[in-house]
This record gives structure tokens, C-alpha cells and sequence, in this order.
């Protein structure tokens, strides 16, 4: 009795979760939506790779919750939520670049600043009378019918976070990888760091839009955590991290549009797996060079 209820229970969860009539009408009307998160994983997967090099991961989460904030007020005054997500992310950024140069003092003022934006986000929400649905998807995000002027958004915000993460490659890099001897060379640390946050709101900001403010996190920082794994290399970590967050996004819409849940569990599912897979890869190479290492020295 218990197997054929388990049975109905599984066949009960995978009919809602996997539900695939209809799939190529759904493909054909939210088409700009999968191009708009092909455009959000080429921002993840840049931005991503030098906040694991600089440890900023505690940093997008306090900006999401600004930016949920930011979202919230935005709802509740009638104007366009994506326009609040941007304000509520750049300004946190802005302050957590002006007021943490240091990593202990930024994680001070991050820890300050993320309850003030949820709690500021949920008093917004609790004042709007609106559709519950509006409320629930910019915590944990939704598919929406992209729109064409929405899909150039996205396209300049991708190419400001690209071209801005470019440009200042080489002195962010080393101020990463070094920080005293940068301070030392010259290097603009406070500069430098505020122009990074201000990429980091931008590119946090777009993509709460899919994934939501709650769990922003699987695309910006789980697929260069993959990545980092099983390379050393920051070229090579970012044209990985910008793979896995492609089949992370691409790959969670593609199945949320066969289901009836939000997309974010199916992107933070493949997502999190990706990295299981990358771990065990890294734990499987160090090891084996490891054993090489004492194969060479007892020889």
C-alpha cells in the first residue's frame, strides 16, 4: 500500500513539474524570454568569475536585497519594477564601495545593510495591493513575456558589464590577487572597488528579473564557483563560468516552460549539480597529481 502511494505521490510531482503539452506553442510565444536569459548568463558568468576572485559572494547577496527593495517601492508606486531593481542595486552598491575598500569592513557594512533592504522590500510588499503574484516573483522569479524593448535592455546591460569588466581587466585582477602590493603599485583601490560594485549592482539587478532577489546567487556565483574547481586559469574560469551559467539559465527556462513551477528551482537545481559534478572533478585531479607527486619523490 505505502509503494503504490509513493507511486502516485511521484507520478503526482512529476506531472507538475514536468508538464510538456503544448511545449512548442510555449517555446514559440516566450522565445525572447530564452534569448533574454542566453543574454543573463553572459553576465553571469563575466561578473561572477571576478567576484569568487575578489570573495564578494556575501556582497551580491546584500545588493539583491536592496535591489528586491528597490523592485518593492517601484511595485507599490506604479512605475517599472526593473527600473527600482537597478536604483535599489546601485545604490547599495555604490555605498558598500564607498564605505568597505577593505573585505572586513565591506562584509560590516553588507551585514547592516541586508536586513534594512529585506525588511524594507517586505513593509513595500505588505502596502501593495496588487496581484500576489507580482509579489512572489521578485523574490524568486518567474517566466514573463519578454518583450523586445526589455530584450535590448538586457543586451546594453550585458554589454555595459562586459566592456566595464574589460577595461579594467588587469588592475582588478591584480588588486584580487594582491591587494597590499596593488595599494603599493599605485593602483586606485577605492576607485576601482566602487567601479566594480556599480557592475556587480547592474549585473545583480538583471538578473533578479529571472532567478529573483532570494536566490540571485546560483547565477552569478555557483557557476564561476564551478568553474574555479576545475581551473586555475582566469581566462579559462571565465569562459567556463559563462558556460555553466548558459546551461544553468537556458537549461532551467527550457524546463520551466514544461512545468508549472517558478524557474528558479529548476535553475538553481542545475546550477548546484553543475557544481557537484565540477567539485568531485577537482577533488579527483588533486588527488591524482597528488599520488604523482609521491610516485616522483619515492622513485
Amino acid at each position: 500500500m505505502l509503494n503504490i502511494l509513493m507511486a502516485f505521490s511521484l507520478t503526482d510531482f512529476w506531472n507538475r513539474v514536468f508538464v510538456f503539452e503544448n511545449y512548442g506553442r510555449l517555446f514559440d510565444m516566450l522565445s525572447q524570454s530564452i534569448l533574454a536569459g542566453a543574454v543573463l548568463g553572459i553576465i553571469g558568468g563575466f561578473a561572477g568569475t571576478f567576484i569568487m576572485m575578489r570573495d564578494h559572494a556575501f556582497a551580491v547577496h546584500g545588493i539583491a536585497e536592496m535591489s528586491f527593495a528597490g523592485a518593492a517601492l517601484f511595485l507599490l508606486l506604479g512605475y517599472d519594477v526593473v527600473t527600482g531593481s537597478l536604483v535599489g542595486s546601485i545604490a547599495s552598491a555604490v555605498l558598500i564601495g564607498l564605505m568597505g575598500v577593505k573585505h572586513d569592513e565591506s562584509n560590516s557594512v553588507i551585514g547592516a545593510l541586508m536586513p534594512f533592504g529585506l525588511g524594507l522590500g517586505i513593509l513595500f510588499l505588505s502596502l501593495y495591493e496588487g496581484r500576489s503574484a507580482n509579489k512572489f516573483s521578485l523574490l524568486t522569479g518567474q517566466i514573463v513575456s519578454v518583450d523586445s524593448a526589455q530584450l535590448t535592455e538586457m543586451v546594453v546591460g550585458a554589454v555595459i558589464v562586459v566592456l566595464a569588466l574589460l577595461a579594467i581587466w588587469r588592475p582588478l585582477t591584480f588588486a584580487s590577487v594582491d591587494p597590499e602590493v596593488a595599494r603599493a603599485k599605485g593602483v586606485p583601490m577605492r576607485g576601482l572597488s566602487l567601479t566594480f560594485m556599480v557592475i556587480v549592482g547592474i549585473a545583480t539587478a538583471l538578473s533578479v528579473q529571472v532567478v529573483g532577489s532570494l536566490l540571485v546567487l546560483a547565477l552569478l556565483i555557483t557557476p564561476a564557483a564551478a568553474a574555479l574547481q576545475i581551473t586555475a586559469s582566469p581566462v579559462k574560469a571565465l569562459i567556463w563560468s559563462v558556460i555553466f551559467a548558459e546551461l544553468a539559465i537556458v537549461g532551467g527556462i527550457l524546463l520551466a516552460l514544461a512545468g508549472s513551477l517558478p524557474i528558479s528551482p529548476y535553475v538553481t537545481t542545475i546550477s548546484f549539480l553543475i557544481y557537484i559534478i565540477c567539485k568531485i572533478i577537482g577533488l579527483a585531479r588533486r588527488r591524482f597529481s597528488s599520488s604523482g607527486r609521491r610516485e616522483a619523490v619515492t622513485a
